[in-house]
């Protein structure tokens, strides 16, 4: 393990070593595979100066100067985006997407591995400031202004703050294990409310079993997901689904200037849950940063209140390196790293395990008119071997289980962050505590809501509501991301040309469904009808120009002000060259 003087020492190190050594650690040097950290002697470090070198400081404070650590292998730092495969197991992978390609052909199925390879590279850009500074997406967007990240914890609580996922499972786990209704202080609780509750309390319950909180959630969810896929896969061979493979994939798609008002809330929510999707996914700016990935090793991690350890300083401002040998190196080594780890595990595991549960939808539920719970349950299930229903049961309580545990931890550990920089710290408060506090809350806020005569037979409808507004707000989050990356970061640390390009598709992918909600939401629901949209722009309603317009602005700056910055700082850091790696 690095001492403070040798971190803190940007040139010592490189003068000493050479070759791999000076960029690449032995985990013993490291500490991986667990999430790492080194403090430093923060207040005695070099301030970054205000020049092309270093990441802009916009309404923050300066960056201290130090250098980047040494990359570890892939191997050893295989965390973040298995949670990230977790959260996103239980929505799109195994429940919207089998739904929408059964209903609707294979066509729709193209659309999700679009919304596998954006969401990789939106994933990916939402690490970059971190990797850089160490600093959360959060902490760079209030660098913006306070009211950005505000605004995404509001959006963030109105898609995640319905427990659709834990409420499903609940229904799945209770109808696998025959739970019927039970008296309690004569109040009469439907066993799956029941069930819920447990679950609730068991997901609060792990969160005191280490000092270190990250740790256990990334342990379980390794656990889980692999028991996810393993369950899947056996699923896959037990209904004899294989012999589908070869039909693969041509079909009807979705039709229509104007398709019902639920189907293009699901059709949204499954492309943002073509991964985890919404608020979710800023969350692996924090799981990267508690992981230790990069810059974020020096930054500190958020470690249970009372564990008994000592807590450590999550510091307000991040660190800047110079960009120069090794650490030009060290960054695209840390870049690769960063990307395989999520290409590997997180692309890689929702395109195998949704594949394989679309196709089992398709050869037993073809043009199904249920909601997707009840397609596995009704429709499917009974359909098979009793040895296949079984495991469909624990297939769907698996991955329902999964995401639900990862909403908690991701809507916890987003929020603590945002309420800490913006209130927090100025007011004295411990950010663990915040921490434990707002998870204690959250998980009796769920309870509540299960304890609430919401429609008991269709918990579904809470997902498609929370995918919604999670498609909704990822459009904005991408543009803003967009701009932080490319006009805050300093040429060597900014996204290339190609990634920049892939955020303008990203952004218009998902600006182009959420007008279509929109616009379809007040004129059909509403009675609103001046709003209506059409798919192909043109016969929209007078409102639906004017979205179609904001959605054209919005677009037209972003392309023009990070073009711009990307041609102003063309040459401006000497060296930059050699920080290029894997599509950088």
């Amino acid at each position: 393990m690095p001492t403070e003087t040798d971190e803190t020492d940007a040139h010592a190190e490189s003068s000493d070593d050479d070759g791999d050594s000076v960029v690449y650690a032995t985990p013993e040097e490291l500490g991986y595979p667990t999430s790492t950290y080194t403090p430093v002697a923060y207040d005695n470090l070099d301030t970054a100066p205000a020049d092309d070198d270093h990441p802009e400081e916009g309404r923050g404070g300066s960056f201290r100067l130090l250098d980047l650590p040494k990359v570890p292998r892939l191997k050893h730092v295989v965390g973040p985006s298995a949670i990230m495969l977790g959260a996103s197991l239980g929505s799109g992978e195994t429940l919207f997407w089998p739904q929408l390609v059964a209903q609707y052909g294979w066509a729709l199925y193209w659309i999700f591995v679009a919304g596998v390879v954006l969401q990789f590279v939106v994933n990916t850009e939402i690490q970059r400031w971190t990797l850089a500074t160490g600093e959360s997406i959060f902490r760079a967007m209030e660098r913006v202004h306070p009211l950005v990240p505000f605004a995404f914890m509001l959006g963030g609580f109105v898609s995640l703050g319905w427990p659709g996922w834990a409420a499903s499972a609940a229904k799945v786990g209770a109808a696998g294990l025959s739970l019927g209704t039970y008296q309690f202080a004569g109040v009469e609780l439907a066993g799956w409310r029941l069930f819920g509750i447990a679950l609730m309390v068991f997901i609060w319950l792990t969160y005191q079993l280490t000092p270190l909180m990250y740790n256990v959630v990334e342990r379980l969810q390794l656990v889980l997901v692999l028991l996810s896929l393993v369950f899947a896969l056996v699923l896959f061979v037990l209904v004899g689904a294989p012999t589908a493979v070869p039909a693969l994939p041509n079909g009807p798609a979705l039709v229509g200037d104007r398709p019902p008002t639920v189907t293009v809330a699901i059709l949204l929510g499954g492309i943002a849950y073509a991964g985890a999707g919404g608020y979710l996914n800023l969350s692996q700016s924090l799981w990267v940063r508690e992981k230790g990935y990069g810059m974020g090793r020096y930054q500190g991690r958020i470690k249970n209140p009372f564990a008994g350890d000592d807590p450590e300083t999550v510091h307000e401002d991040g660190f800047s390196f110079r960009p120069a040998s090794p650490n030009t190196e060290r960054w695209r080594g840390w870049w690769r790293v960063a990307q395989l780890e999520h290409l590997l595990t997180f692309a890689v595991g929702l395109v195998v395990v949704t594949t394989v549960l679309v196709l089992i939808a398709g050869t037993y539920a073809p043009g199904t008119t249920r909601t997707a719970v009840d397609m596995w349950l009704v429709g499917i299930a009974p359909s098979v071997s009793p040895l296949a229903g079984a495991t469909i049961y624990a297939t769907l309580f698996l991955a329902l289980f999964t995401t639900e545990y990862a909403i908690i931890e991701s809507f916890v550990r987003n929020s603590s962050d945002v309420i800490y920089e913006l209130y927090g710290r100025e007011a004295g408060w411990q950010l663990p505590r915040l921490f434990w506090g707002l998870l204690t809350v959250f998980c009796g806020w769920g309870i509540l809501i299960l304890l609430l005569p919401f429609e008991v037979e269709n918990p579904f409808n809470l997902l498609v509501v929370g995918a919604a507004m999670s498609g909704l707000i990822m459009w904005p989050y991408i543009v803003v991301i967009q701009l932080v990356n490319t006009v805050k970061l300093p040429e060597h640390t900014m996204p290339g040309w190609g990634r920049t390009v892939a955020m303008w598709i990203a952004a218009a992918f998902f600006g182009y469904f959420s007008v279509l909600l929109v616009g379809t939401v007040l004129s059909t629901q509403l009675g609103v009808a001046a709003f209506a949209v059409q798919t192909t722009v043109l016969g929209s309603g007078p409102g639906g120009l004017a979205l179609w317009a904001g959605y054209g602005a919005v677009q037209g700056y972003v392309v023009y002000r990070t073009a711009r910055a990307k041609v102003e700082r063309a040459g401006t850091v000497d060296g930059a060259d050699a920080s290029r790696g894997l599509f950088p």
